[in-house]
C-alpha cells in the first residue's frame, strides 16, 4: 500500500507542478492584466491544490492532512475572489483589455 500511495502522491505533485509552471509562464508571456489574471487563476485551483492533495495522500490520515485540507479550502475560496476584485478594480480604473484586430481573416481560395 505504501508504494501505491507514493506513486499516487508523486503523480499528483508532478501534475500540480506542471500547472504551476504553466501558469507562471502565462504570467510572464501574456500581454495584458486580464490574460495574466487568467494564468494566475490557474495556479491556485489546479496547481497548488494538486500539490496539496499529493501531500495529503503522502501524509495519510493525520492532523497534517486536516490542516492541508483547510488550506485547500482557504485557497479555493480566496483565489477567485482576489482575481475578481483585481479585475474589477482594473476595469473601474479604466484599463481595457487588449483585443485582437477585428478584421476579417484572409480567405483561402
Amino acid at each position: 500500500m505504501s508504494l501505491l500511495a507514493d506513486i499516487i502522491s508523486w503523480a499528483l505533485i508532478l501534475a500540480g507542478s506542471f500547472f504551476t509552471l504553466a501558469g507562471a509562464f502565462g504570467i510572464i508571456r501574456f500581454p495584458d492584466l486580464y490574460t495574466r489574471m487568467h494564468a494566475s487563476g490557474v495556479i491556485d485551483p489546479f496547481g497548488v491544490s494538486l500539490i496539496l492533495v499529493g501531500l495529503i495522500v503522502q501524509a495519510g490520515l493525520s492532523l497534517i492532512s486536516v490542516k492541508l485540507t483547510i488550506l485547500i479550502l482557504f485557497l479555493g475560496l480566496t483565489s477567485p475572489v482576489a482575481c475578481h476584485a483585481l479585475g474589477r478594480a482594473a476595469r473601474h480604473r479604466g484599463l481595457k483589455p487588449l483585443l485582437a484586430d477585428r478584421e476579417k481573416p484572409p480567405s483561402i481560395s
